[in-house]
């Protein structure tokens, strides 16, 4: 067999392999549930080839229609590239610690002689999400590094973590599906049908005020009932569920958040 030329090795280090591709595209279409437009996966095709973003270990997120690279892309692709160096400060006179808001400043030395490529990051608890409020300071040092590093290796999409809180989509998730009550004959059912749109009206006002996702909710709501499933829940069950939602959301809604993401699948929690 002809051993690879040197040339061959050199054209595999800086290209990544078409399986890589072939699996982001995959990946992307499981995710979006069909086929890439054309511009997305037009897109989707530049990133692979030009800085090797693979969407299956988290490099890459497709949000309202477009693709974002994540700090942990581009870290990697840092680490990948060798970089020399960075260096963070905050921005004093900038920064106000009481109010929480915050400016951080980065530096990002791709090679050991560069003069450096700087970025600018901040974060106040008005950009950034209700589950990492408290951690401004932080985000705004992850800003502020992403900015950096996408100047540096030239990566012109912006990153999620640069974003303020995501809106939620125009059309949501329906409201977890209550069960209905048994009974005896007509009258009981109706009744408990009747029941049971009145709690899941309350539910359903209660995700809207607080603006809840519904799916971590319902999520919540089995784990809360300790049932496999919603429709296994008793009536007294899913009532003091929606009770409990109810207090939550107007005692402490940051809590109730921070609760509702712990059931969040990996990949989709907010990165700090």
């Amino acid at each position: 067999m002809e051993a690879p030329t040197r040339e061959s090795e050199n054209q595999a280090s800086l290209h990544p392999s078409k399986n890589l591709l072939r699996s982001n595209l995959l990946q992307a279409r499981k995710i979006v549930g069909h086929k890439l437009p054309e511009r997305l996966s037009g897109l989707l095709k530049t990133l692979t080839q030009e800085f090797g973003f693979s969407i299956s270990v988290g490099e890459l997120q497709i949000i309202n229609n477009n693709w974002y690279v994540t700090h942990t892309g581009l870290l990697r692709h840092a680490r990948r590239k060798k970089c020399h160096g960075m260096h963070v400060e905050a921005v004093g006179s900038l920064c106000d610690a009481a109010a929480n808001r915050f400016v951080m400043k980065a530096t990002v030395y791709p090679s050991k002689g560069s003069a450096g490529f700087v970025g600018y990051g901040d974060a106040d608890p008005t950009n950034v999400s209700a589950l990492v409020r408290g951690a401004e300071m932080r985000i705004a040092e992850t800003r502020a590094v992403n900015r950096a590093l996408r100047k540096a290796y030239g990566i012109g999409i912006c990153s999620v973590e640069e974003m303020g809180t995501v809106p939620m989509p125009a059309v949501a998730s329906p409201a977890p599906k209550i069960p209905s009550a048994s009974g005896s004959n007509g009258s009981a059912k109706g009744n408990g049908n009747s029941n049971g749109h009145k709690v899941r009206d309350r539910l359903c006002q209660i995700i809207r005020q607080h603006k809840l996702d519904p799916e971590l909710v319902k999520a919540y709501a089995v784990d809360f009932c300790g049932t496999e499933a919603l429709k296994d829940a008793s009536r007294e069950q899913v009532e003091e569920f929606v009770q409990q939602l109810a207090d939550s959301a107007q005692k402490d809604r940051d809590a109730l958040l921070c609760q509702l993401n712990s059931y969040a699948r990996t990949g989709e929690e907010v990165v700090a």
